[in-house]
């Protein structure tokens, strides 16, 4: 019996090159996107610039809804959720793993797949999309985080088959924290100041601080213990020039993933009972803007 699909829903930047790379390993893949990206994917194959990958195109098959009983692998921004849950509940799928940026969006697609292996995973790199059918892979990694219960799944394994750097363990919830805990400052600051990381991290120091203290409070109180000195050295270590997504998408104009990074923290912490008041004041200025 034949292996299920693996589906990436969301073939931008980091799904279309996650779905490029299995294909190249020989995995039987599938790109879900939009009518429009589809037909331009059909035509024109997916092209992957990489230093790191090497240059190519894949032939890869691009269709506009979950295969039924795929494993998949969904690589949208969190915004993007609410329009792929009608596709993924009819598909009924044998594995979820996700790669969105947040804490919320696990139990809704537990909600959505019953009975499916449903993980939250986190994946570190950069990656643009200059086109619907050209990606370029700019950093020197890729890097996917996988929580020990899905370190069996086939989607876990296909990744290691296509010599991906895969690091399995913890739960879904200090998966996804770890990554939160540091994108969420890089973001805001980044957006907020419209500066790098490096003149953002300066610019107001004891906004920076409370910013950070919030954030490890609130990870600390969710389980997952977490120190604001730890995280302010991780974000200092950053080269000075790197700007967020979230910084890009604000000055481009798209929608961005602000609600799913800074309101989930409001939320969260007010669930848990902690101030956000500095998490709450950049991402009031930011939406005001």
């Amino acid at each position: 019996m034949s292996e299920p699909v693996i589906a990436v829903v969301g073939a931008g930047a980091v799904g279309g090159l996650l779905a490029a790379l299995l294909d190249r390993a020989g995995v039987d893949v599938v790109a879900v996107a939009r009518p429009d990206t589809a037909r331009a994917i059909s035509a024109e194959g997916l092209t992957i610039h990489s230093r790191h990958f090497g240059d190519g195109i894949a032939r890869i098959t691009a269709v506009t809804e979950i295969p039924d009983g795929a494993r998949v692998i969904i690589a949208t921004k969190a915004i993007a959720l609410p329009a792929v849950t009608g596709s993924l509940a009819r598909a009924r799928p044998t594995e979820v793993v996700s790669l969105l940026n947040g804490i919320e969006h696990l139990a809704i697609l537990q909600d959505t797949a019953p009975g499916a292996l449903v993980a939250g995973a986190s994946v570190a790199v950069e990656s643009t999309r200059l086109s619907p059918t050209v990606i370029e892979h700019r950093s020197p990694f890729l890097r996917l985080t996988v929580p020990g219960h899905a370190a069996e799944s086939g989607i876990t394994a296909a990744w290691r088959h296509a010599g991906l750097d895969v690091t399995v363990g913890g739960t879904d919830q200090e998966v996804l924290w770890a990554k939160l805990r540091f994108l969420a400052p890089m973001a805001l600051l980044t957006s907020y100041w419209r500066l790098p990381i490096g003149a953002a991290l300066e610019r107001d120091t004891a906004l920076t601080t409370a910013l950070l203290l919030e954030v490890a409070r609130i990870a600390s109180l969710d389980g997952v213990p977490t120190d604001a000195g730890q995280l302010a050295g991780a974000l200092s270590a950053l080269p000075p020039s790197m700007r967020s997504s979230l910084q890009n998408d604000l000055e481009a104009g798209h929608s961005s993933e602000l609600d799913a990074i800074g309101g989930a923290l409001v939320r969260r912490g007010r669930t848990l009972g902690t101030d956000t008041s500095a998490v709450e004041r950049l991402v009031a200025e930011i939406t005001a803007r």
